[in-house]
């Protein structure tokens, strides 16, 4: 029976943080790495930002269940979350917070001085960035910054310096995530506008928000592109960013204005495939000589 209780509390645990969307920013810092290092990043390396990267998100979602609980316990859609519910305590969840917090800092200590100076401000990132739905249709954009601290965190892992060459990676998660993020909100578009939350889809409808994630992701193919000169990557990492670009396309066909049943497939399956797809082609580029 003990060891039951536990599995299930630690299965409550891992849906709280959604752990299986780690697939999306997780590959963007091993490429980030990948590039910093100009192939295979050392082992101490892929180990500590492996654990900043688990504790700075897990941290970041336990904050953000802990902010919307009340909206989550209204909400349909997710009311049957563990807070809402009652799986998880509050004070359970900020406590689990505090220690992936802390797992977060000492991952930055150990890997250099600069990842450890700069760790207060990815921290205040994590811990804000939810909030901001409550007054600003960009929240979507917040939550991107919050991700594209991933490829930064990584190439200052790496490198332990920062160099304004790797902020075209940045950004190109920024736009990617804010995409994404902006039609999983179209789900919610009602139900946010009843309850006062700023969202793109609750600002400017669905067709608008549809053409709005078009062009964030556009904008993303762009960015992804750009790092072809910048980094001087082969032909294989330019098969990485087309195949990228026609599961994004893919994406948005999936999700229409009349017809959002496909929702979940866009947003979890295609974006997942995404950030894989530029992490192993970004791999092939430094393990296939050409």
């Amino acid at each position: 029976m003990l060891v039951m209780s536990l599995l299930k509390k630690v299965t409550d645990y891992l849906r709280l943080i959604k752990f299986s969307h780690s697939v999306f920013a997780l590959p963007f810092a091993f490429t980030s790495a990948l590039i910093a290092a100009g192939g295979i990043p050392t082992p101490n390396q892929i180990f500590w930002i492996s654990v900043a990267m688990i504790g700075g998100r897990s941290g970041a979602m336990g904050m953000n269940r802990i902010i919307d609980r009340k909206t989550d316990a209204l909400n349909p859609r997710t009311k049957n979350r563990e807070l809402p519910r009652g799986a998880i305590r509050t004070w359970e969840v900020s406590f689990f917070t505090v220690v992936a917090f802390a797992f977060l800092l000492i991952a930055a200590y150990k890997l250099n001085p600069l990842c450890f100076k700069v760790s207060p401000l990815v921290l205040f990132v994590l811990l804000t960035y939810s909030f901001t739905k409550r007054f600003t249709w960009l929240c979507h954009i917040a939550l991107g910054i919050a991700l594209s601290l991933a490829p930064m965190g990584a190439w200052i892992a790496v490198t332990g310096t920062f160099d304004p060459k790797i902020l075209p990676l940045c950004f190109a998660v920024m736009f990617w995530v804010a995409g994404f993020d902006a039609l999983y909100g179209l789900q919610d578009m009602e139900f946010d506008k009843k309850q006062g939350l700023y969202s793109i889809p609750s600002v400017f409808g669905v067709k608008h928000s549809l053409w709005i994630a078009r062009l964030f992701h556009l904008i993303t193919i762009g960015l992804l592109w750009s790092l072809i000169p910048i980094f001087d990557l082969s032909g294989l990492y330019l098969l990485g960013v087309i195949t990228a670009s026609g599961l994004m396309l893919y994406e948005h066909s999936l999700v229409k204005p009349t017809d959002l049943s496909k929702l979940n497939i866009a947003f979890f399956n295609m974006n997942g495939y995404i950030s894989i797809t530029i992490f192993v082609f970004t791999l092939f580029n430094y393990l296939v000589p050409l």
